[in-house]
């Protein structure tokens, strides 16, 4: 996204069992409410060979999404301002382990649930925890760090401690019901020990923080505008609005079509990617969503050795891969800042990808283009096998499906890369494309990039609004699992490899031998 421009990304506001404790001399006791054993099937994966991982993944998320869902999931009225918010120590932990909540409300008591995001018949997510009523308390305003503009509120007193023994692999979301009505999430992603065999899932949290305006300040403005702006952000603090605006706007849909198909999923967040530069070993595929634009080194290394040794890899957006981060400690614990900068006077590490020399096109394809975009999607190749049985045809349109933000196919893009859909773009005065791309590598790894950051939006059809139809979203969906379903099968390019058309479009010469 541009430096000085902020998008107004519209927030999906739609949308037992674990033991919960507290440090006595901090938080209150908590009554534990049973929940359904969780059905085993993902244990021994690291060990197994990989197909027997990817059947014990497969069999997990269908067992997983047979089970009865809770459309009670969905936030429906925020209350008042600050009437309840929080957040988790814990940005993601594997099954077992514990977080805890910080939580500041204008009420005297409140709940916390958790909620498991999947399909479950139409559900959307299964409550797997609840607590008791717990005591309310209206926490301290938050804490601004001078050097960074740094919003922080590590310094609230902590709340209930939370096990997730029997909580299953997943993106959760923590509904927080104070009892005077106001309602917020916090988000948590509980990770996969091993991908081996599987389809990784990227919680793109790092992006998340950086839209997020709690406390006033993002990595984009301040009271004073951009130059106001942080310079680092926290992970100690609550989410703004419902607490998972981009996680809803931009990812929810594609994590339940993909429970729904009973793909063999695994879960991961950046921070996965960033610490554990073999947390993609064996990974059949990895899934970036709506939008991920935030990338540290180690991350990006992580995913591009993976792709280099047969992983494939699918951009379900647009503008990812733009800005280069680092990451630090906090008092809560590492890797909860996310450094970026966003100029090369104050900190030549933290700017553009591109300007490190290293453009993200050479992972993604296409790179980011157009800031702001309300066009329509057009497609180009409706042989390609992504687009099998939706029905397209050269030059079938699907109105405000290119937006907001959009990608094109430049010079120096990764060969064979063939163009999916060419789509015409005013992009603020100029004219300019937007392109869906596939390319394929020599380890037998494809990667897709919508060059769209509508795509996930669009499988709402037209609840995504914008012009968007329903059309669009059976179109998306459909494509996204002829896409999901061959890239959780293995190397898609040794199968589907990609037909370069990228000198009839005009936009490379000959496509090398």
């Amino acid at each position: 996204m541009p430096t000085r421009l902020v998008v107004v990304l519209t927030a999906a506001l739609v949308a037992v069992g674990c033991g919960v404790t507290a440090d006595p001399a901090s938080a209150p006791a908590v009554h534990v409410t049973p929940a359904p054993s969780l059905a085993d099937g993902a244990g021994g994966v690291g060990r197994a060979g990989t197909a027997d991982a990817t059947e014990t993944a497969r069999n997990a998320v269908v067992a997983e999404n047979a089970r009865a869902g809770d459309p009670r999931w969905r936030v429906r009225d925020l209350g008042a301002a600050h009437e309840i918010e929080g957040f988790a120590d814990r940005v993601s932990v594997l099954p077992g382990e514990r977080f805890r909540l910080y939580v500041s409300t204008t009420a005297r008591r409140y709940t916390a649930r958790a909620f498991r995001m999947g399909w479950y018949g139409g559900a959307g997510a299964r409550q797997v925890w609840e607590s008791a009523g717990l005591p309310g308390t209206r926490q301290a305003p938050p804490r601004t760090v001078a050097a960074t503009r740094t919003v922080t509120a590590a310094h609230w007193r902590p709340g209930p401690e939370v096990d997730t023994s029997g909580w299953p692999e997943g993106s959760y979301l923590i509904r927080l019901d104070a009892a005077t009505g106001g309602r917020r999430y916090v988000p948590l992603t509980v990770r996969s020990a091993s991908t081996r065999g599987r389809l990784v899932v990227v919680n793109a949290v790092t992006t998340w923080q950086a839209y997020n305006d709690w406390g006033g300040r993002s990595l984009y403005h301040g009271p004073g505008g951009f130059a106001d702006r942080s310079r680092a952000v926290s992970f100690d603090r609550p989410y703004d609005t419902s607490g998972a605006r981009l996680f809803l706007d931009m990812e929810r849909d594609a994590v339940e079509l993909a429970e729904r198909d009973g793909l063999p999923l695994a879960y991961v967040t950046d921070l996965e990617l960033d610490r554990d530069p073999r947390v993609l070993d064996g990974a059949r595929g990895l899934v970036s969503l709506g939008h991920d634009e935030y990338w540290s080194a180690p991350m990006r290394r992580t995913v591009e050795a993976a792709r280099d040794h047969g992983t494939n890899i699918a951009f379900l957006g647009a503008n990812a891969v733009y800005w280069r981060i680092r990451f630090a400690a906090t008092p809560l614990g590492p890797g909860r800042l996310v450094i970026c900068h966003k100029d090369a006077a104050e900190d030549t590490w933290t700017v553009l990808w591109r300007e490190s020399g290293k453009p993200e096109s050479s992972l993604t394809g296409p790179m980011y283009d157009c800031f702001p975009s309300e066009s329509a999607y057009v497609v180009h190749r409706p042989g390609n096998w992504i687009f099998k049985g939706t029905g397209v045809r050269r030059g079938t349109v699907f109105p405000g499906m290119a937006g907001v933000e959009t990608d094109r196919v430049g010079a120096g893009a990764p060969r064979p890369m063939e163009v999916l859909s060419v789509s015409p773009v005013a992009c603020g005065g100029r004219s300019t494309v937007a392109h869906s791309a596939y390319y394929t590598v020599p380890s037998g790894a494809a990667v897709f990039s919508s060059g769209t950051m509508r795509w996930v939006c669009a499988m709402r059809g037209a609840r995504c609004g914008h012009g968007v139809t329903g059309r669009a979203g059976v179109f998306v969906r459909k494509a996204t699992r002829n896409l999901l379903r061959v890239f959780a099968a293995g190397p898609a390019g040794r199968s589907h490899p990609a037909r370069d058309n990228l000198e009839s479009l005009g936009l490379a010469g000959p496509a090398p031998r």
